[in-house]
């Protein structure tokens, strides 16, 4: 698994950990108190090390190769999901996964970016970055969410949209925009996610929501901290300088009212327990639905109007 810098103190803590536990069970002998002492300190190492994470260090947990993904929330967090596929103009994006899906007993359609772990998947999904198909699929299955009265779930996990000249060419930044334009019309609740990369269009672009809750080791901004940092400095090293310009953490997020709320993860990241993550995403966003629920179409409507218009509020002096 892949290791972080700051990590390395947990990491060998937990080769401690596990090579008492193996000396144990060889000699037949009962560590158990030792192992309580060890595993005690590597939770209290844990916790200090991931509550003062700077910001370039928490993009890199966000971009960790050991995330769970969209599909596997979807196989934690959903008791059915349907797959719908294609933009029924061009062809179908791996990238941009969604379809029906029950949670809980509620009825929502479910999309999100996946990204992949091996090489092949990694080409098959190109990164997590989503071509302009990928954004026309996903308003397809919104739109159908609409006319069926089925709240819209989005989970986001993208550098960005995907850049290349086949994709500027096919209408990448229109079919952003029309997103953006058509997902604020939508008359059923939309919650979205931030379960890993929140990054530019390409996250906004199934991002026009009535809430967006962020994981706590997660990021959301305009641009990527490299790309910040290309542009600004002109030196795409300086990535750290850019991730603390950017304000773009879960805590930063809250404090400047873009994100609604904070889910927090499993002690070490999400990477750590895929499952207990799932768990807390699933607690979240029925939550979140159940009180969206109670809203009017023209309610829910205005509701996402106001939540855009008020980010990015001026202060003269």
């Amino acid at each position: 698994m892949l290791v972080y810098d700051f990590e390395k103190p947990i990491v060998e803590l937990e080769k401690s950990i596990d090579e008492l536990r193996r000396y144990s069970e060889e000699v037949k002998i009962d560590s158990s108190a030792e192992l309580e002492s060890l595993i005690k300190k590597r939770d209290e190492l844990c916790r200090r090390i991931y509550s003062n994470l700077k910001p370039y260090e928490l993009v890199q947990i966000a971009r960790h190769p050991q995330r769970p993904y969209t599909l596997d929330y979807i196989s934690y967090c959903c008791s059915d999901f349907v797959e719908l596929h294609g933009d029924r103009r061009f062809y179908d994006d791996g990238t941009m996964v969604g379809g029906f899906a029950d949670i809980d007993g509620r009825k929502v359609m479910l999309i999100g970016h996946q990204k992949g772990r091996t090489a092949k998947e990694k080409i098959q999904r190109n990164f997590g970055m989503a071509h302009p198909e990928g954004y026309r699929k996903a308003l397809r299955l919104m739109q159908t969410a609409d006319r069926f009265k089925l709240p819209v779930v989005t989970l986001i996990d993208t550098s960005g949209a995907y850049p290349g000249i086949g994709a500027e060419e096919r209408g990448q930044a229109e079919a952003i925009a029309v997103n953006l334009r058509d997902m604020m019309e939508l008359s059923v609740p939309v919650v979205s996610v931030v379960i890993g990369e929140g990054g530019s269009g390409g996250a906004i672009g199934i991002g026009v929501c009535n809430r967006l809750l962020v994981l706590s080791n997660s990021y959301y901004s305009v641009i990527s901290p490299e790309g910040c940092a290309a542009i600004l400095f002109h030196d795409s090293k300086r990535a750290d300088d850019a991730a603390a310009a950017l304000r773009l953490s879960a805590a930063d997020l809250l404090r400047l009212k873009i994100a609604d709320e904070i889910i927090e993860e499993p002690l070490g990241g999400a990477h750590r327990d895929h499952k207990a993550a799932a768990q807390a995403v699933k607690e979240a966003v029925i939550r979140n639905l159940d009180e969206l629920g109670k809203l009017s179409g023209p309610e829910l409507r205005e509701q996402r109007y106001q939540k855009f218009r008020s980010i990015g509020s001026l202060r003269e002096i």
